[in-house]
């Protein structure tokens, strides 16, 4: 295959094959920090294919313990090489390749398709190169964590660990969708504006700097019917975006990528990372606790791991509208380095003795190993919504507690899609036109197709950890609609933080490859999973339970009309009902656990 060079410009700087890059130190040990880079090295693949990588090695020759990093970014993407040299520095093989048909790589790309094959083909590649001791471990996050799972599930020989940041390990059940609803904001900025070919479309992606009014987010994702919203920015139909709208349900398209059928193939312990409000925290809950469960051997589940804090797509201190405190922020590299000086290197250095989760609390914002997830002993405790008949807005009379419903039997709003509620933070990530976090949500509390439950003050604290959903019954008078659901801090001074989300597409009901519409105004039973959590609510605080309709643009609004997913071009407004008497008792199950430090 002729190759396609895409980084003109550094064509004469990857011909070069072995570049030494001194890095100026203090110190008597300044010769470790010299690296060089082998450019441009092609790794064939079984079927002829050859993908392009750069490895980072110390300067001086020998075999190292090698570490494979996989990207669709681009090898020389800003930022891409911090990483790596530090690795080299710290005697470590990084290897670190384009994925098929992206940059300098050859193939067709296909977002998630070839990526077991490829993993496997440039981990065992790697190993037999002269400057690997034959020992390989993979690291990467996002997409980059995600090709790690594809590779480990077919079992490499010289696969001895991996850390696999912010991944989703389930492609359609916690990337493309959630409960049946697809991700419209992230999906058509990441799968249609930023990477429809072979290169980043950094130009397109913040539309609000670069495209005219016509081509703003804004306008572009209200586009019906969504199967052909491609045309409105790339101006062609992008093959792979096209083919997610053609597969709403988990089908066959989407298990031969999945992870979750392949936990118990993968036989070298994992360490997952990841923030609770990070697009892909089901991912990274899933992925710990596959293979804890599920795993090859018993040593990939018992010393595999899990740390997730109070982040978005990456450690910080302050995300969204709050500012967690110093303590959030994690250095990720110094935990990678522990992680791989252990496996790769064999030092004792007690991480695999370490308990297996630590999370952080957000409420006290304080950092706690625990021993499994779902946390041991958790007591998982209803807490039912109730009014007079009148919870529409934060101004109405909602009612959130332990005991049983007692009241008016039900609450009614009206959902249209073309008025859908707007995205106010959450779980989102990369550039989207909403903001992910906690974000304070009395700016769209106020509105009357938002159903508000809240609780009395906390008298104590009441620390919750782990999954969360929401149980609820209610009917609309269409054949499909949405219901989502937001889990709240409310702070003494009214700011409204939002903890956890769900949302469910009332077709997939019955589970994600069951598709069955609705019988207009039939009570159902829905279960709305919100993934998990962390958080004590503090003395004076309030839980509070949101119910809609809409989450816009986060997910596709839907029309209400039960038209095949992607093909309405018409809406319709739904009348909704939520019920919480006796026989129909609304409730959120929280997992409470003792709170940090006994309190």
């Amino acid at each position: 295959m002729k190759r396609i060079s895409i980084l003109r410009s550094s064509l004469l700087f990857c011909a070069i094959t072995i570049i030494a890059i001194i890095v100026s130190t203090n110190d008597a040990s300044s010769a470790l920090n010299e690296i060089r880079i082998l450019r441009y090295q092609p790794v064939p693949m079984r079927d002829g294919v050859k993908l392009y990588a750069d490895v980072y090695l110390p300067r001086a020759e020998g075999r190292y313990p090698t570490l494979i990093v996989r990207t669709p970014y681009g090898v020389q993407r800003d930022g891409a090489h911090e990483a790596l040299i530090k690795f080299a520095q710290n005697g470590y093989a990084a290897v670190m390749n384009d994925t098929r048909g992206r940059y300098e790589s050859e193939g067709l790309w296909e977002p998630f398709r070839n990526e077991a094959k490829d993993g496997y083909d440039t981990i065992q590649w790697a190993a037999k190169q002269p400057w690997s001791n034959g020992k390989v471990a993979t690291q990467g996050g996002s997409y980059l964590g995600h090709v790690q799972w594809r590779a480990a599930s077919l079992q490499p020989p010289n696969l001895v660990a991996m850390f696999p940041a912010v991944a989703s390990t389930n492609i359609y059940g916690n990337w493309i969708t959630h409960g049946g609803a697809f991700r419209l904001s992230f999906n058509y900025g990441w799968g249609v504006v930023r990477m429809p070919n072979r290169i980043m479309l950094p130009q397109y992606w913040h539309t609000e700097k670069y495209a005219p009014k016509e081509l703003s987010y804004e306008k572009i994702l209200k586009h019906l019917p969504l199967k052909d919203g491609d045309l409105e920015s790339a101006g062609y139909a992008v093959k792979h975006y096209r083919d997610w709208l053609a597969h709403p349900g988990y089908d066959d398209y989407w298990r031969e990528i999945s992870d979750e059928e392949q936990f118990s193939k993968i036989n070298v312990p994992v360490h997952t990372s990841g923030g609770w409000f990070d697009i892909f925290v089901q991912g990274t809950i899933n992925g710990f606790a596959g293979v804890r469960k599920h795993g090859a051997n018993e040593k990939a589940r018992r010393e595999t791991k899990m740390i997730i804090g109070a982040w978005g797509h990456g450690p910080s201190q302050k995300f969204g509208d709050v500012d967690f405190g110093p303590q959030n922020i994690r250095v990720q590299f110094d935990r990678e380095l522990r992680w791989f000086d252990h496996y790769l290197k064999g030092v004792d250095n007690g991480i695999d003795r370490e308990p297996p989760v630590e999370i952080f609390y957000m409420g006290v914002n304080q950092w706690r190993h625990e021993q499994d997830w779902p946390i041991p002993g958790t007591k998982y405790t209803p807490f039912y919504i109730a009014s007079n008949g009148s919870a529409n807005s934060d101004k109405g009379g909602g009612g959130l507690n332990a005991n049983q419903p007692s009241g008016a039997t039900s609450d009614q709003y009206s959902y249209d899609p073309n008025d859908p509620v707007p995205t106010v933070g959450g779980n989102n990530c990369c550039g989207t036109p909403t903001l992910a976090g906690p974000k304070d949500q009395r700016v769209i509390e106020s509105r009357k197709d938002i159903l508000v439950y809240t609780s009395q003050p906390m008298d104590q604290p009441l620390a919750i950890a782990g999954p969360i959903k929401m149980k609820l019954f209610a009917s609309t008078d269409g054949p499909d609609t949405d219901w989502v659901v937001k889990l709240i801090d409310v702070h003494p001074n009214g700011f409204s933080m939002n903890i956890a989300e769900g949302i469910l597409r009332a077709r997939y009901r019955k589970g994600t490859d069951k598709m069955e519409l609705l019988k207009p105004n039939e009570v159902y039973e829905f279960e709305i999973d919100m993934a998990g959590t962390a958080n004590v609510f503090l003395p004076g605080h309030r839980i509070r339970v949101d119910v809609t309709s809409s989450h816009f643009p986060q997910f596709d609004r839907n029309p209400n009309t039960g038209e095949a997913f992607g093909a309405s071009s018409r809406t319709r407004v739904a009348r909704q009902t939520i019920y919480h008497d006796t026989a129909r008792p609304s409730h959120i199950v929280l997992p409470v656990v003792a709170a940090p430090n006994g309190k």
